[in-house]
């Protein structure tokens, strides 16, 4: 009507078909029809398996390249309807596949078909077969090791009794061959494999024999596709030493070294089909490097903080080792109280500048080398600070959860707290250790996550030395197959030992509330009180949190929280001190990228400068 195609109405398949850029597309309609085996109904799940692997089903709202397309995909649906049995354990089925009346596997090729063919397909699946013998000959021996444990073929359900899918048995020669992989046998295949049908009994009988081949030894890495990198770097952040035995979880240890660098944009190991004449497994590595430079802009609006401006500019690849640099910059503060309450007051600003230097591979292919300098205006509730420093850190890898680091740091400021005016000169040693076997940082769902923090350190000014020490701790409970409910809770502690808080620099005393905190209250706004009834931080911080979150169908979710806190004058107060609870509801939207977070708190018992609600937005849960 007008030139424009009415939904459906054959001028929208006529489009479709043309759009699809065949030249004489084909549509056809298909029935699916199951006949009852031994008068027992066709399982819905078996049913939906066998609709799946048939292309002829699933492709059915979609035309086919011509009558030869359509010819082909209704004869390849024999194999593939018949793999889907197999899939599920059944044996001894039946398959009719009919277009327009006749048989497919009669059709002769050229045949031409009408517009619309009438697809049938009748399928009659066999009865279930289990495993009457499900053996591995030449199977890798038990070992001690536990890095080098896998799953057990009775975990796969490769035994005898077990429903005799075809699936299993291949699962069951992957299985057999990492085993040996394990146990450094880098060229261990399966040589051979025997199945028998015993109709009567239906039973299926599986031996998979297998071929280990020799202990395998590397070579030397050889790398290829670099343009600025080193190679003989790259080959010493695999950490893969010529002439040590092979083993596959060093492989993918190297790949997380690697891109850990964030220098290429592809990497791929590929390992000899047979040893070299020296004896030792061939290992070759591919890369592609990424742009060398990176600049970033950001921008935040706060109704509280007003309005923040960043930047930041990255180089990746400094001198051919993926020496790192990275100038950060940024301005917030300007115009807090955004409406009529908007002030621009230049005094109320935050300025930082930065810039962080890595040096990847020192002393061993997983630690690096963490140079820092800032100078910044930090302008908040409770204290002003304008101060510049530095650090110098040594972080190891040690493995993919453990991560440890050591360094040294130094800072000099001038801060503005309830204390009045002071400067300070703070020089010290940094200790931090995190644990983090979270699958998912973003969302997870089971797990542990433990951070510990120590900074011994001595102040010049007032010739006090001292120690802060925290620790945080989160676990998750998955509940259902699926996880979709979770009981997420978090706790942290923080004591600092030595000087009293009116000779200790303001960052280092402990402060509450805030998004990561305790939400409701402003952002470090819990603190002690001092002589003059203003603000300050304490030598003490306990803070938890406990969160119920619920998955709905499709991509919603919803969560329940509970936070409280408190902060004390001594270094070791409990929740004696006054307890700081907020409380609120959220909705979750799940992406490909994370959960986009979106939360309301209430304080129980807010402060002079806390509301009497807060709004909390990010991606990825709270904690």
């Amino acid at each position: 009507m007008f030139g424009i195609c009415i939904p459906g109405t054959t001028c929208e398949s006529v489009e479709d078909d043309q759009a699809s850029g065949f030249i004489d597309p084909k549509r056809y309609d298909v029935e699916f029809i199951f006949e009852p085996l031994d008068g027992r109904e066709v399982d819905s799940d078996v049913k939906a398996a066998l609709k799946s692997a048939s292309g002829l089903y699933s492709g059915r709202e979609q035309p086919v390249a011509g009558s030869a397309g359509l010819i082909s995909r209704a004869k390849g649906d024999y194999r593939s309807i018949l793999a889907g049995m197999y899939n599920n354990a059944l044996y001894g089925g039946e398959i009719s596949i009919l277009v327009n009346g006749i048989s497919a596997a009669e059709i002769e090729a050229g045949r031409s078909l009408p517009e619309r063919s009438q697809v049938t397909i009748r399928v009659t699946p066999g009865p279930t077969y289990r495993f009457g013998k499900a053996d591995v000959q030449n199977a890798a021996p038990p070992t001690n090791d536990e890095s080098d444990v896998t799953k057990s073929f009775a975990d796969i359900n490769f035994t005898a009794g077990a429903r005799a899918k075809a699936g299993t048995v291949r699962n069951a020669g992957r299985l057999a061959v990492e085993q040996w992989k394990q146990q450094g046998h880098a060229l261990a295949r399966v040589e051979g494999q025997e199945a028998v049908a015993v109709h009567p009994d239906q039973q299926l009988n599986v031996t998979l024999r297998m071929d280990p081949g020799p202990v395998a030894y590397y070579d030397a890495v050889d790398v290829s596709g670099t343009k600025d990198m080193d190679p003989e770097f790259v080959a010493y952040m695999t950490g893969l030493k010529p002439g040590e035995e092979y083993d596959p979880d060093d492989l993918e240890r190297a790949r997380k070294r690697l891109d850990r660098l964030g220098v290429f944009s592809t990497r791929k190991f590929e390992l000899g089909k047979s040893l070299g004449s020296n004896g030792l497994l061939p290992v070759s590595l591919t890369v592609a490097e990424r742009k060398k430079r990176r600049i970033g802009v950001g921008a935040t609006l706060s109704s509280i903080d007003g309005i923040g401006v960043e930047t930041y500019w990255l180089h990746r690849n400094l001198f051919g080792k993926a020496e790192r640099l990275r100038l950060d910059a940024s301005i917030g503060g300007v115009g807090g109280g955004i409406g009529e309450t908007a002030t621009v007051d230049p005094e109320e600003f935050d300025y930082n500048l930065a810039a962080t230097f890595t040096k990847p591979g020192v002393f061993t292919p997983d630690t690096d080398l963490v140079t820092n300098v800032f100078a910044k205006r930090d302008f908040n509730e409770t204290f002003t600070e304008t101060s510049t420093g530095g650090s110098v850190k040594l972080t190891n890898y040690v493995t993919d959860s453990l991560t440890v680091g050591v360094g040294m740091f130094g800072e000099y400021g001038k801060f503005e707290d309830a204390f009045g005016t002071r400067n300070f000169a703070t020089t010290g040693l940094l200790g931090e250790l995190l644990f983090d076997n979270r699958r998912d940082k973003l969302d997870p769902k089971q797990g542990f996550y433990v951070e510990l923090d120590a900074k011994p350190f001595y102040e010049a000014e007032f010739g006090n030395a001292g120690g802060r020490f925290t620790a945080e701790g989160r676990t998750y409970f998955g509940f259902g197959e699926e996880k979709k409910t979770v009981l997420a809770v978090r706790g942290k502690v923080g004591t600092l030992l030595g000087p009293p808080i009116s000779e200790t620099p303001p960052d280092l005393l402990f402060l509450a509330g805030g998004g990561a905190s305790v939400r409701g209250y402003g952002f470090k706004t819990i603190g002690i009180t001092a002589a003059n009834g203003q603000t300050a931080g304490g030598r003490s911080l306990l803070e938890g949190s406990v969160e119920l979150r619920q998955r709905f169908g499709g991509n919603f979710g919803a969560v329940a929280f509970v936070d409280v806190g408190t902060v004390g004058s001594d270094s070791f107060s409990g929740f004696d001190e006054d307890l700081q609870v907020g409380v609120g509801l959220g909705v979750r939207y799940y992406t490909g990228l994370g959960p986009i977070r979106l939360d309301v708190a209430i304080p129980l018992d807010p402060g002079s400068d806390d509301a009497g609600f807060a709004i909390y937005a990010g991606i990825g849960q709270a904690f």
